[in-house]
C-alpha cells in the first residue's frame, strides 16, 4: 500500500495511505469494451410489449428472453385487475405489513396460494430474492448445514451466505454426492436440502424423488424453489414438487410472481406454525415495505386465470417440443434442458455477443450468460419460450439461430468441438477465430 506523509503537531507522520473503495469501480472497464465493438447486449431499452414482441428504438422484436411462460403478464384481465386493485388501495402500501402495509388483498392472495398448493399457510415477500433470503437466514442457526446444489439460483447462494448456517455444496443433482456430504455431519446438528425445481440457467428439472429419499435418512429438511416450475410442472402448474407427487413429503415451498404470473415478488408456503415464526423474524419480509397493490391484485387474477385456463399450459409444451427438436436438428447443443427454458451453447463470450447482437438486428431479443454465470469457454445464450408464441414466430426464430449458427462458426467452437479449453482471464475473451477459422486455445491452469 501507499505511504503518505502527514505532518501532526509539528512532527512528520507516516502512514498508509487510505484505500480508495471506489478504485476497482475505476478500472472496470469490459463493458466498455464491448460497447465499443457496438455488441453490449444488456440494459437494452424496450419502448413498448405487444404480445409476444417488444419495441425496442422503434423496431419490433420477437420476444425469446423473458420468464413470462404462459403469457399472462400482458393479459388484459391481469391488466385490470392491478388497475382495479390501485383505485381502491392506491399505488403503495408505504410501509411494512407487520406494522401498517397489511391489506386485506395481502391475505386473499396468501389463502388463494396456500388452497391452490395444498399448504397449510403462505407468506407473501416484496421480491421472490427476499423470500429465499428471509426464510434462510431466519431458519438457520449456528451449527446448523445448508445442502445447497451447486446450481441453485443467486437469491438461494445470497440467503445461505448471509444465514448463520455453513453452506454445504453438492455436485448438481447428484444425490449419490448428497448422500455422502449428509453422511459426514452429526446427528444432532440441523440439516436443510434446498434445490431448485427447475434451474434457470440449463432448464433441468431437479431429481427430487432420489434426493427426497436421501434426505430423510439422515433427518434433513427438505426446502424446493418452484420460481421456474410454478405454472410449468404439475398438473395444474403446481410446480416440481406436485409433479413427482412429493407434495407431502416436501417441508417448505418457495415461489416467485416474476415468471409465469407475470409480475413480482414471492413467498414461501409451509405449515402454518413454520410460516407464522417467519412472519415474526424473517427480517426481509418485518423490514420492507409490502407488495404493491396493483402487484396483487394482477398475480391474485393471474392465478386464478391459470388455474381456469389449462390449456395455457398445454400450449407452452408444444412451443417446448417444437424449440427442443427444432434446435437440435440445426447442430445447436442444448444441453440437457427438459423445460422452456432453451440454452444455446455458443463457446467463446465474443461470439456469444455477435449472436445476440445478430439476433437483435434480425428483430429477436435474446441475451447471453457469459463468464461467470456461466464456465469460461461456456458462454450460452439463455432462450425461453412462451404459451402464446406464434408457430410463425418460432419457425422464424429456429431459421435465423440456424443460420447465424453457421456464419458465426458457433460449431466449429471449442466448446462444440473438445479441442481444448481457455483459461480464465478475469475479463471477457473478446478474440474471433483468425481466417483459418482456428483459435488459439489456452490450456487451463
Amino acid at each position: 500500500m501507499n505511504k503518505e506523509v502527514i505532518p501532526t503537531n509539528g512532527e512528520t507522520v507516516e502512514v498508509s495511505a487510505h484505500k480508495d473503495i471506489f478504485s476497482k469501480c475505476a478500472a472496470f472497464n469490459e463493458p466498455d469494451q464491448v460497447r465499443a465493438l457496438g455488441m453490449y447486449p444488456y440494459f437494452r431499452s424496450i419502448e413498448s410489449t405487444i404480445g409476444n414482441q417488444v419495441v425496442c428504438e422503434g423496431r419490433r422484436k420477437i420476444m425469446i428472453g423473458s420468464n413470462n411462460y404462459l403469457g399472462l403478464a400482458q393479459d388484459e384481465r391481469v391488466i385490470e385487475a392491478a388497475v382495479e386493485a390501485t383505485r381502491k388501495y392506491g399505488s403503495g402500501c408505504t410501509g411494512s405489513r407487520f406494522l401498517n402495509g397489511n391489506i386485506r388483498l395481502h391475505e386473499e392472495l396468501e389463502e388463494e396460494l396456500a388452497k391452490f398448493l395444498q399448504r397449510e399457510s403462505v407468506l407473501l415477500f416484496s421480491t421472490g430474492f427476499f423470500a429465499n433470503q428471509g426464510a434462510l437466514d431466519a431458519l438457520m442457526e449456528e451449527g446448523d448445514s445448508i445442502l445447497c446444489d451447486r446450481e441453485n439460483h443467486a437469491s438461494i447462494l445470497d440467503g445461505c451466505r448471509i444465514s448463520a448456517g455453513e453452506i454445504i455444496p453438492f455436485s448438481h443433482n447428484n444425490w449419490e454426492a448428497l448422500r455422502r456430504r449428509l453422511a459426514r455431519l452429526p446427528k444432532e446438528s440441523g440439516k436443510l436440502l434446498i434445490v431448485d425445481g427447475v434451474f434457470s440457467m440449463s432448464g433441468d428439472i431437479i431429481a427430487l424423488p432420489e434426493m427426497m429419499k436421501v434426505a430423510k435418512e439422515y433427518g434433513c429438511r427438505v426446502y424446493v424453489d418452484e420460481a421456474h416450475s410454478l405454472g410449468i410442472l404439475g398438473k395444474n402448474g403446481e410446480g416440481a414438487v406436485h409433479h413427482y407427487g412429493l407434495n407431502q413429503e416436501t417441508d417448505l415451498v418457495m415461489g416467485t410472481f416474476s415468471k409465469s404470473l407475470g409480475s413480482m415478488g414471492g413467498f414461501v408456503a409451509g405449515p402454518r406454525y413454520v410460516i407464522d415464526y417467519l412472519k415474526h423474524k424473517a427480517r426481509c419480509f418485518i423490514f420492507t415495505a409490502s407488495l404493491a397493490p396493483a402487484v396483487t391484485g394482477g398475480v391474485l387474477k393471474a392465478l386464478q386465470l391459470m388455474r381456469k385456463e389449462p390449456e395455457r399450459q398445454a400450449a407452452l409444451w408444444k412451443n417446448t417440443r417444437k424449440m427442443h427438436e427444432g434446435f437440435k436438428a440445426a447442430g445447436f447443443n442444448i444441453g440437457t434442458t427438459q423445460t422452456p427454458i432453451v440454452p444455446l451453447l455458443i463457446g467463446s463470450e465474443m461470439k456469444a455477443f455477435q449472436f445476440v447482437q445478430k439476433l437483435y438486428e434480425a428483430g429477436i431479443f435474446a441475451t447471453p450468460a457469459v463468464y461467470p454465470a456461466v464456465r469460461y469457454g461456456e458462454s450460452i445464450v439463455r432462450t425461453s419460450y412462451m404459451a402464446t408464441h406464434t408457430d410463425e414466430e418460432l419457425d422464424c426464430v429456429l431459421e435465423t439461430c440456424g443460420r447465424l449458427g453457421k456464419e458465426l462458426g458457433i460449431f466449429k467452437d471449442a466448446a462444440y468441438t473438445g479441442q481444448g479449453k481457455r483459461k480464465a482471464t478475469g475479463g471477457y475473451d473478446l478474440k474471433l477465430q483468425d481466417e483459418s477459422g482456428t483459435e488459439t486455445l489456452r490450456e487451463n491452469a
